[in-house]
């Protein structure tokens, strides 16, 4: 039987301010784990979490890095930062000794909270235990610290399970502790069918970020998907439909606006609207056109947003700034010259 556990949000953005909180609010014991301006926010303040619920200020210990912390074998940690950002942050941890003995890579159980399908593979590198979850809940980070889930009723829904497959007590209990304030966690033994096919919900995280017409998804949709359903199938990755995701989600995660507050938009345009400089288009786009290459399937569609996504990154343009008949002809151009 597991005891109490401690969970460290490495990460105390949108997705891990917002799991963070609502662990803490249900009685357990959190560490978020951030840098800079929300750190010192996040110390000295607390974290805002403001959500159509109601919102609250929760004193939640935050540390800037592992030094900072004494690790134990009750101890948990969720990943919640970027994919481009996941090699440093695991680096980071995975050394760091553990009461008792042995290290955390070698002890301690760690969960990639993430978009994506490449962080569970980057962990396994070097953590011993790993564990995927799929994550439905949309949330933003723009003000150090402030998260914001638009989430109604329940602020999100998260599928965790071991990686690459499989089922435990830990996945169990993490699962139960989750489903226990406005969050809800399944048990997974296949939980990698589930962040395939939010992989293909999140390629129009690009178009979000670089295109504010928002009618233009219908557009964009169809084109991005169909290659990634090709390049799944051709790889024979396993993935849950659409179906399947409408009847385990139905209407419990519904994004609400939320007064004095911005709108719910992708992770993505929050990266542009931070200027940070860097984006997650080359794990989700990226992870097509990859595969696309490895099985000798056109995906010019996703190579053309990841590269205007990675533009504006790079040039910190402002997100949303450029049109959609400059979108469609980038798609078009690509198309027009993607190899047969």
């Amino acid at each position: 039987m597991l005891g109490p556990m401690r969970y460290i949000i490495i990460g105390a953005g949108a997705i891990g301010g917002t799991i963070g909180g609502r662990l803490f609010e249900g009685g357990h014991d959190v560490v978020l784990v951030a840098r800079g301006a929300h750190h010192r926010a996040l110390r000295d303040e607390g974290l805002r979490l403001v959500a159509p619920q109601g919102s609250a200020t929760l004193p939640i210990p935050a540390v800037q890095s592992p030094d900072e912390l004494r690790l134990t074998p009750d101890d948990v940690l969720v990943l919640c930062v970027k994919t481009q950002d996941s090699l440093p942050a695991l680096q980071a941890w995975a050394d760091r000794p553990v009461d008792g003995g042995g290290t955390a890579a070698e002890r301690l159980p760690l969960v990639c909270a993430q978009n994506a399908v490449e962080n569970e593979r980057l962990a396994l590198r070097l953590f011993a235990r790993v564990y995927g979850m799929c994550v439905w809940l949309p949330a933003a980070h723009l003000d150090p610290g402030v998260v914001a889930a638009y989430g109604t009723p329940l602020n999100g829904i998260l599928h965790v399970g071991r990686y690459p497959s499989g089922l435990d007590d830990t996945a169990r209990r993490i699962a139960e502790d989750l489903s226990k304030n406005h969050l809800l966690g399944f048990a997974e033994d296949r939980v990698m069918r589930w962040k395939y096919a939010k992989l293909l919900n999140n390629l129009l995280n690009a178009y979000d970020a670089v295109c504010d017409d928002r009618s233009g998804r219908r557009a964009i949709a169809p084109r991005v998907r169909a290659e990634g359903y090709a390049a799944f199938d051709a790889a024979g990755i396993a993935y849950v439909t659409q179906d399947e995701e409408r009847a385990r989600r139905g209407d419990q995660v519904v994004a609400t606006p939320i007064p004095d507050t911005p709108p719910n938009r992708s992770s993505s345009w929050q990266s542009l609207t931070r200027r940070s400089g860097s984006i997650e288009t080359d794990y989700l786009n990226g992870e097509i056109a990859l595969l696309g290459r490895l099985h000798g399937v056109p995906t010019p569609a996703n190579d053309a947003l990841r590269r205007l996504a990675n533009r504006f990154a790079r040039e910190r343009r402002a997100p949303g700034s450029m049109s959609l008949q400059e979108v469609i002809a980038a798609i078009d151009a690509a198309e027009a010259g993607a190899l047969p």
